[in-house]
């Protein structure tokens, strides 16, 4: 298993760590994002009015949102003249991003601390499927939704790895859920993860106003490739923040399960300096999908092949 918080620390807004980058910048080929038909959703009841706590809480991220864009923050331009990376960068970037853990359990609780993991990632095609708490509001799920099927494209497309929004047999679940709505989401969680521990059941009910949004990703028989996943994203967020959740989490639950401070361009950091999936991270999903890297490999064992990896996809400018 694998768990990953988005955090944006109101005191962390007021400086930038380890944001520093080479001289020059460093041309990448990327193909087109791609576009993805948004698909047809079913018509559902009419929405209950959210708690006063909820609307409480949309005013808070609202408000933080502002705070964040005020400051140069959640960028959306996937990375640019300012923010150039080497083949050694992406190498370095790789190996902290896929082959260390951000959270170890301690004492029945999710502890932030980095330690030393192994590769995992997905051997069969990533199936999503959103669903939402009964107070999200339905112009908002419509937006979800076809934010999720176009990330979904984009994440295929980086990767190499089958990723799509379907109508039946998911795999990962997006829940996107206001205050009450996660609440009292234990009996679903417990449908979706069956056994799913009193800890990881917590984690997400319990959920503090730092924890913005959150992905568990389990093993069955293997543990180094994905069995199913569940990411749990706030129903209250401003749209961009939404997204912001959406990109990372859904990414990380591909398998890049850790945060670096000198990854930039990147969202797998906890600087919010990015928004959505930069040029960097796609090379990052694609250097771990690529066949020369198998599930289970050891940061010692995977060095020397993404070495090489990252000095092919960068043409190898160091």
């Amino acid at each position: 298993m694998v768990l990953n918080r988005f955090f944006l620390a109101a005191l962390a807004l007021l400086a930038l760590i380890g944001l520093t980058g080479c001289e020059t910048a460093v041309p990448v080929s990327i193909a087109p994002f791609p576009h993805v038909p948004t698909p047809q959703t079913q018509p559902v009841a009419p929405v209950p009015q959210p708690s006063a706590l909820s609307q409480a809480t949309r005013d808070y991220y609202s408000q933080l949102q502002s705070t964040l864009l005020a400051q140069g923050l959640l960028r959306t331009d996937r990375g640019g003249p300012d923010t150039p990376f080497t083949d050694r960068n992406l190498a370095e970037n790789f190996i902290r991003v896929a082959l260390y853990d951000e959270y170890v359990a301690q004492n029945g609780q999710f502890v932030q601390r980095q330690t030393p993991s192994h590769l995992r990632r997905w051997d069969k095609p990533v199936r999503l499927v959103v669903e939402f708490g009964k107070t999200v509001p339905l112009d908002q799920r419509s937006k979800d939704v076809g934010n999720v099927a176009r990330f979904a494209g984009e994440l295929a497309q980086a990767s190499g790895h089958p990723v799509a929004l379907v109508t039946d047999a998911p795999n990962f679940h997006v829940l996107i859920l206001n205050e009450d709505d996660r609440r009292a989401a234990g009996p679903r969680l417990a449908q979706l993860i069956p056994g799913i521990s009193g800890s990881d059941l917590a984690t997400v009910i319990d959920m503090p106003r730092e924890t913005y949004c959150l992905v568990f990703a389990y093993s069955g028989s293997s543990a180094s490739t994905y069995d199913s996943a569940v990411a749990v994203i706030r129903g209250e967020h401003p749209d961009l923040l939404r997204l912001a959740c959406l990109n990372e989490e859904l990414a990380q639950g591909m398998g890049l399960a850790n945060d670096s401070p000198d990854a930039r361009p990147s969202i797998f950091n906890d600087d919010e300096e990015f928004a959505l999936l930069t040029v960097q991270d796609r090379l990052l999903l694609r250097m771990l999908y690529d066949p020369r890297l198998r599930p289970g490999m050891s940061a010692a064992e995977a060095t020397p092949i993404v070495r090489m990896i990252a000095e092919q996809l960068m043409g190898g400018a160091h």
